[in-house]
């Protein structure tokens, strides 16, 4: 028998419904957060598959078009490939879950989340992210939750929990927090909740706003937390035994006999390639010299070394106060840059920053090359693009080349965000721009490469951008009371450390942040040391990318096409386009440019002609101007009368060109002087308070050269 369970969430009513629907699966829940409807199922086998030594976990979350009254666009009329809204979802509650899984937990597990219905008023994401915690919890699954998830953002200086799309539009923060409750609580408190996961961007917003609004959705989370208390205590299965083996001492002992001499020796040397030839090398031996007798062995004796070489690391940091290519904590890997390298590309700079390198390029287009986002909340027009690719050479692999994966379309974007806020107006710079970066190598932090490099090559595109933008890879290590905070982690540091924090931003504030935690309790005070290190580190980086270019080009590059808006009135906008189409594709035919029309009267013409481009402006102003009194037009004669002939002087506007003003001397008959389809130079004379206009050829007579 279903069961309902109702609590306020940030002032509007949220319930979850179990025991209702999808009854095969281990858990499900129904949430309904006003009409915004999301079903989350989990489902975990029973059995291990042969060989498999880690979580196989798969989170999909699928936005059903007919949660917004939809049918697919396509030849096949149905939901397909997950669109960038979808995946960056699936990965941020993947994130937030599995590290919440117990360590020896190798069932294969799915979490499934589809949309059913959808408001303005009410985050699917912030739903979604409940109801997979809730699905969780009631199963027979272990999972160490409960968690919850919520949006941040901030308008006039006042936090909002869960704001409508028309509020998110007028805050200056977006944040997207998953917390998890601890306990026993500090100060008094049954409960702590910790920060798990963190996703999101501003507007050049300093660190002490941020920590404060980090703060301000853990405590909002509150409610959340204990409704899925209620909902375990009352309809929850009993969980999973996980046995965890006991450990062979001996082993680990022949294991670390063996290993650690040349585990200590490889991470001794500082360059990537030859510590993991080094390791690898090592592993290989300890390995053949101990499974001689039994081949079984060789997964426990690779976990052991796993264990080993974290053990190693931490130890360096935290108690020898050393890393392994001899910086300090707070130090960054030396930088070094280069713009302009590729002449054809509108924008280019090639971004080195320790082993980590990455290729970044900026094409400019035209309102024609906007991406066009078919969500089921509504349709965006996107016309700053930022690809981020991994290929395998970057790592020394070799494997096919792949449609970008989950990885690559989060990192893209993290950094589009981390540049978006820097951006001028469409208004002041009618491009869309497309920046692609290739990480051509890659030891850590190569979302932060990427974000450097496309601002040096914005720049280096001479686009007005508003400040120089930089990123930085935090991490943190911490046993007891010792914490330490690391400046520009490697990849052997993010592995082996308790916190992955990706922070970007300008000299006034941050743009953009995503971190992720494996540690309880991340205090406030952490937090705030981790923000400021990483401003201290954010700005030498600024430094450096300014040592190259400290400001856009003032011209764009000779390839790249030229834009020239026209404003006209939008009553105007119909003779610009005439019947069908017809005077746009006129328009093209004779000049070649790329033209565009909105409905508020802006017209857009791209060309790298400029020549090209003038006469198509020509084209514009005559298709939209008024007459104007004592101007003279080059008009076509439209019909001719006993008393004079209509001439059209602009598109759609007819003067009456009177016998009288035919020519100077006195004239018989209209026809002995111009035909139907003449093509002849009048003056306007006047024009009345009905619109008439008349002309005069006489007055303009010369003005042709006749």
């Amino acid at each position: 028998m279903s069961k309902l369970f109702n609590e306020d969430f940030a002032g509007r009513s949220i319930s979850l419904k179990t025991d209702y629907v999808a009854g095969q699966a281990d858990g499900a829940v129904l949430v309904k957060y006003g009409d915004t409807v999301v079903l989350v199922t989990a489902v975990s086998l029973k059995t291990i598959r042969e060989g498999v030594d880690f979580l196989p976990l798969t989170v999909d979350y699928q936005e059903m078009t007919f949660a917004a009254g939809k049918i697919p666009g396509g030849f096949f009329k149905r939901e397909g490939r997950p669109n960038e809204k979808e995946i960056l979802t699936s990965r941020i509650i993947d994130r937030s879950i599995r590290p919440l899984f117990p360590k020896k937990y190798f069932h294969e597990t799915q979490i499934v989340a589809s949309v059913l219905s959808v408001d303005d008023e009410n985050d699917s994401d912030v739903a979604a992210m409940l109801a997979a915690s809730a699905a969780l919890e009631i199963s027979d699954i272990p999972f160490k939750g409960p968690i919850a998830g919520v949006r941040v953002g901030r308008v006039d200086a006042a936090f909002v929990c869960n704001p409508s799309v028309a509020v998110q539009e007028k805050s200056d923060i977006n944040l997207f927090l998953v917390g998890r409750k601890i306990v026993p609580g500090t100060e008094g408190r049954p409960y702590d909740v910790n920060l798990v996961m963190m996703e999101g961007g501003s507007n050049e917003v300093g660190e002490d706003v941020i920590v404060d609004a980090i703060n301000f959705g853990l405590e909002a989370m509150r409610p959340m937390i204990e409704l899925q208390d209620r909902m375990r205590q009352e309809t929850g299965k009993t969980k999973r035994v996980v046995e965890i083996p006991a450990v062979d001492e001996s082993l680990v002992a022949k294991v670390s006999d063996a290993a650690l001499p040349g585990l200590k020796e490889g991470y001794g040397m500082p360059r990537k390639l030859e510590r993991y030839a080094k390791l690898d090398q090592v592993r290989k031996d300890v390995v053949k010299t101990l499974t001689a007798d039994d081949s079984y062995l060789k997964p426990k004796i690779l976990e052991i070394i796993e264990e080993l070489e974290r053990g190693i690391l931490r130890e360096m940091i935290l108690h020898e106060n050393r890393r392994i290519d001899g910086r300090s904590n707070t130090e960054i890997r030396p930088i070094s840059s280069e713009i302009g390298l590729l002449p054809r590309a509108h924008g280019s700079a090639l971004f080195n920053r320790g082993e980590t390198q990455a290729l970044v390029t900026v094409t400019l287009g035209t309102s024609h090359d906007e991406q066009r986002m078919d969500y089921i909340a509504g349709e965006e027009r996107r016309s700053f693009l930022l690809h981020y690719n991994f290929p395998p050479y970057c790592v020394g692999e070799a494997k096919p080349l792949r449609n970008p994966g989950r990885r690559e379309i989060g990192h893209g974007g993290l950094s589009r965000r981390a540049l978006l806020p820097v951006l001028p107006p469409k208004e002041e710079f009618p491009y869309t721009i497309r920046i692609v970066s290739e990480i051509l190598s890659s030891n850590g932090s190569s979302s932060m490469a990427t974000v450097c490099g496309g601002c040096l090559s914005l720049m280096d595109a001479g686009v007005p951008i508003r400040d120089t933008v930089a990123g930085i890879a935090m991490g943190l290590l911490k046993e007891g009371d010792q914490v330490v905070i690391l400046s520009d982690i490697l990849g052997d540091e993010d592995h082996a450390g308790d916190m992955d924090f990706k922070v970007c931003g300008t000299e006034k504030g941050v743009t953009s942040m995503q971190m992720d935690i494996k540690i309880d309790n991340l205090t406030r005070d952490i937090l705030r040391k981790a923000l400021n290190q990483a401003r201290e580190g954010r700005l030498f980086i600024i430094g450096k990318l300014r040592e190259n270019i400290a400001a856009p080009r003032q011209d764009i590059s000779i390839y790249a096409p030229r834009i020239t808006t026209v404003k006209v009135r939008p009553d105007k906008v119909r003779d610009v386009i005439g019947s069908g189409g017809k005077n746009i594709r006129q328009i093209v035919a004779e000049t070649g440019v790329e033209i565009n029309v909105e409905d508020d009267g802006t017209v857009t013409i791209a060309s790298s002609d400029a020549e090209a481009a003038a006469r198509a402006v020509a084209m514009v102003k005559w298709l939209t101007e008024d007459a104007e009194v004592g101007k003279i037009y080059k008009g076509t004669v439209k019909k001719i009368v006993d008393f004079g002939a209509f001439v059209e002087i602009l598109p759609g506007t007819e003067g009456l060109l009177h016998i009288s003003q035919l020519a100077r001397e006195r004239v018989n008959k209209v026809t002995d002087i111009l035909r139907e389809g003449d093509e002849v130079m009048v003056k306007v004379l006047e024009m009345d308070k009905q619109g008439k206009i008349r002309l005069s050829r006489k007055e303009a007579l010369g003005a042709d050269g006749q």
